[in-house]
């Protein structure tokens, strides 16, 4: 049971009572209200702004109106006090027998404790890493892709339907020089010695693996291809090998997408056509000459008569060139394409998961996607700030391999995917990150993700013991679980499903992470506490109390599991 929902519905249930019967008379719909702990726990277990949303709507104070809540209020089970604090929360102050009785309902649900139906389920698509097929995944890819994955875990235990996409741009020019740069490593793969990588081609010797089986599938045949042959046919089997890289890359984080979705597909397949066409039939779609901007990126301006977006009718600062001078479709036509047909395959939404550097990309695709579902909120995008990685606080060096970045691989192959996943979601994803190894591998209080891990491997240890085997824990007395280090943990405990519900309306994994970093510090607390007080101990002479507190610990075992599976991070019991 959430219990702040639980109470949330108690007191809506009151209000609709009091309507019912006259007390109160709305005029106006009320805003959402919230029931949640309140900033000081002097004021209670759980704050309530709902006199203060409805106080409007019902012509009344907010302290009048909460008066007639108290009165109801103070007769709910579960309740030992009640009372109207400033200009009109309501706080109220649980038995503790409710906060101790969630230890069996967590024991209960087991993996299923924190799930919801917030999502109902509606059909949400995640698209997130939709890196270029030109190489290996390097490590600041791996934010996205952990903060993308984390999401879909989050939404799913949200009640979301979730697919999880990864959009392949093989279409742009990129991927012809990706072929160039493939022919040049497939030549030096047959002996040509003379055959260097020009500039403007990939440098990376992960692409001599490609050139080798290139030379292996081919032998010299395609060297007696012009151009036009060989270019698209070498074109795909690079963007195939470099796809397989890339998904093995993934693997290595335990990401695994639903579908990848090829740009060069829906312009092949007439898409872009179709879903510029839409557009035009609704008066979107114009020739025009568009001012030169003044400031900023003036990458679609040309001063020529074009074919336009009206961007501008929703939301945007400019309508945006859906063609360029030599009669193709830019990118933004491809995107817009590519949004179409993830709507029609059934999404209800879309979030996106974009670099920093796409900010300017926002408006004009949000746009794009209103046009199509006349809803301002069908397209989320977060834009995830840079990583810089540091060992020792001196910058990473670039992998020889790679050429020019650091691959997730290497940083996987150093600290590996529990510990990359953890952290990186240890900061907001709107603010940067400095990724050091040696503070993410040290075994300490400050490495947040070897103390969450170091909470539920002392769990496991206490109840492996021998003297905890033998104790039947079925009927044990949750009510004798009374230190206040202990009712803290319990609270947190508790409070685990309002943590995900709230994380997934907001779409914020970090958020779990967060609550996990607060409960690990409880549950070391009360350990420590223990070490210093003997009858604080998770295992003592008294056999009641100490299958009171395995169950506890048991509890806390599981909510760290499931946290962890939103995070994609794997529980260790034993360190």
């Amino acid at each position: 049971m959430n219990i702040f929902s639980h109470f949330s519905q108690q007191i809506t249930d009151i209000t609709d009572t009091l309507i019912t019967n006259g007390t109160i008379t709305l005029t106006d719909t009320a805003k959402p209200a919230a029931c949640e702990p309140p900033r000081d726990p002097d004021h209670g277990d759980i704050s309530t702004n709902y006199a203060m949303v409805m106080a409007k709507p019902a012509n009344m104070s907010p302290r009048d109106l909460a008066a007639h809540l108290v009165k109801h209020i103070a007769h709910l089970d579960g309740v030992s006090d009640v009372n109207i604090a400033g200009p009109g929360f309501i706080n109220l102050t649980l038995d503790p027998a409710m906060w101790q009785h969630r230890i069996d309902d967590i024991l209960t649900a087991g993996a299923a404790w924190g799930e919801n139906d917030i999502g109902k389920g509606e059909k949400i698509n995640v698209e997130y890493v939709s890196a270029n097929p030109t190489g290996p995944l390097h490590a600041a890819h791996a934010r996205g892709a952990i903060i993308g994955d984390s999401l879909a875990n989050l939404l799913e235990t949200c009640g979301y339907d979730v697919t999880r996409e990864y959009y392949i741009n093989d279409a742009g020019n990129q991927v012809d020089v990706l072929a160039r740069s493939v022919l040049t490593r497939y030549k030096q793969a047959l002996g040509d010695s003379t055959a260097e990588v020009a500039e403007g081609q990939y440098p990376g010797e992960y692409l001599i693996d490609t050139g080798d089986k290139l030379a292996q599938k081919h032998g010299d045949t395609l060297l007696k291809m012009d151009e036009r042959e060989w270019l698209p046919l070498i074109r795909s089997f690079a963007i195939d090998d470099m796809m397989e890289t890339i998904k093995a890359d993934l693997g290595q984080l335990d990401i695994h997408m639903d579908r990848f979705s090829s740009e060069r597909q829906l312009v092949e397949n007439g898409a872009v056509d179709t879903a510029i066409g839409k557009l035009k039939d609704n008066g979107l779609i114009y020739l025009g000459v568009l001012e030169k901007p003044k400031a900023g990126n003036a990458e679609d301006w040309e001063p020529r008569e074009q074919l336009l977006f009206r961007s501008t009718d929703y939301g945007d600062d400019v309508d945006r060139a859906v063609k360029k001078s030599d009669d193709t479709w830019t990118y933004f036509a491809s995107d817009i394409a590519y949004h179409l047909d993830k709507l029609e395959r059934g999404s209800d939404k879309l979030i996106n998961i974009w670099g920093a550097d796409h900010g300017g990309y926002v408006k004009r695709m949000k746009s794009a996607v209103s046009a199509f579902t006349g809803q301002k909120d069908s397209l989320n995008i977060q834009l995830v700030q840079l990583v810089k990685l540091l060992d020792g606080g001196k910058q990473v060096k670039m992998s020889k391999r790679a050429g020019t970045f650091v691959t997730l691989s290497d940083v996987l192959d150093t600290v590996g995917k529990d510990i990359l996943r953890f952290i990186m979601l240890t900061r907001r994803t709107d603010q940067t990150m400095d990724f050091d190894y040696a503070e993410v591998t040290t075994q300490s209080r400050e490495n947040p993700v070897f103390y969450v891990q170091y909470a539920h491997a002392r769990a496991c240890s206490v109840l492996r013991q021998d003297d905890a085997v033998k104790i039947d824990v079925s009927g044990a007395n949750l009510g004798l679980l009374s230190d206040p280090a202990e009712m803290a943990l319990i609270r947190l405990l508790a409070s685990y499903p309002r943590q995900v519900e709230a994380a997934g309306q907001a779409f914020e994994p970090h958020r779990i992470a967060f609550y996990l970093m607060d409960l690990a510090a409880a549950f070391h607390g009360l350990w420590n506490k223990g070490r210093d007080d003997a009858s604080l101990r998770f295992i003592t002479d008294n056999t009641a109390l100490t299958a009171a507190r395995l169950k506890l610990v048991n509890a806390t075992a599981v909510v760290i599991r499931n946290g962890f599976a939103i995070l994609g991070v794997d529980a260790i019991n034993e360190m």
